[in-house]
């Protein structure tokens, strides 16, 4: 039977962890799992704790949490050694803002169904990304995608909002549009070969599909097929910004003129004018960065998920 290592974040979703955590334990013994609970105590302490639980041999590390402790637990499960790593699962019951992480790798965003698919133990392979930043010179790990441009900004207003959820992150996208209008000048790099320069309001690049609670960055891409779907958008006018969220939301950007949707194994970002805020599953690269670059690593982790649509 396995050994589930449980790391809930007590502040994730403005204390939504804390509230949830009667629930997850009533579902986790309703269900006859062997877990342990432990509770992140500050940031990057889940970390450390991914890694004592692979030390203490459990077999499923969970991260119970928003898209940031999910990071967090990757990158503790990534750093912890090959023999660690092959060995053991991924999982999440995600309890957080956006879930973004959740959604994108077919994992149920409520907790009592995040529960019942541990006892079921469904599992997929999927790649993992490896970004590198002046703030992570020897790279982040991360399982959802990175953001840089408009995309980051409004994830950076969203964590300073005393509102959570979704609606965080659209009224915060509101009052983004009319900050964030200055956009770099980008130079992109894909695979070794320049594609161009571009003044670049958004680009993701995604190992999911969706970033923000609401916005299907990249709709049709997939975890395990060993590349990342990128999301390209060139600066518009102020005006055409709402139609064109409107768009991301429903995941029908391609129609648009100023979208661009090109797959990768590596991608380098340089700002030639301006400068580059970007984040990786809404961790912090930089707010102001001259230059990230960023690897798929194909078939790097097993995570309990169930089928991909």
């Amino acid at each position: 039977m396995p050994r589930y290592y449980v790391i809930l974040n007590p502040v994730a979703g403005k204390g939504n962890g804390l509230h949830m955590r009667p629930r997850i334990e009533e579902n986790l013994t309703r269900l006859g799992l062997d877990y342990k609970l432990v509770l992140t105590e500050y940031p990057e302490h889940a970390t450390s704790l991914a890694q004592k639980g692979l030390a203490e041999g459990y077999d499923v590390i969970v991260a119970s949490g928003g898209d940031g402790t999910v990071n967090e637990v990757l990158n503790g499960i990534m750093t912890a050694g090959e023999n660690k790593k092959k060995s053991t699962v991924m999982a999440a019951i995600p309890v957080g803002r956006g879930n973004d992480f959740a959604f994108s790798m077919g994992i149920p965003t409520t907790v009592d169904e995040a529960c019942d698919l541990l006892a079921n133990d469904p599992q997929l392979i999927i790649d993992v990304g490896r970004v590198f930043s002046e703030r992570y010179p020897n790279g982040l790990y991360f399982g959802n995608g990175v953001g840089m441009g408009f995309d980051a900004m409004v994830g950076f207003v969203a964590a300073k909002m005393r509102i959570s959820g979704i609606l965080s992150y659209l009224v915060a996208a509101i009052k983004t549009m009319f900050i964030y209008y200055k956009t770099p000048t980008v130079e992109l790099v894909l695979d070794g070969k320049s594609s161009g320069v571009v003044p670049a309001l958004m680009i993701c690049t995604m190992n999911g599909r969706r970033l923000g609670g609401s916005f299907m960055m990249t709709p049709n891409s997939k975890p395990n097929d060993g590349l990342f779907d990128l999301l390209i958008v060139r600066e518009v006018p102020r005006g055409q910004m709402p139609g064109l969220m409107s768009l991301v939301m429903k995941g029908t950007q391609d129609t648009h003129p100023a979208v661009t949707t090109p797959r990768a194994k590596k991608i380098t970002l340089r700002a030639l004018k301006g400068s580059l805020p970007a984040h990786a599953d809404g961790v912090t690269l930089c707010e102001a960065g001259e230059e990230i670059s960023i690897e798929v690593l194909p078939s790097e982790l097993a995570i309990i998920t169930q089928e991909i649509k």
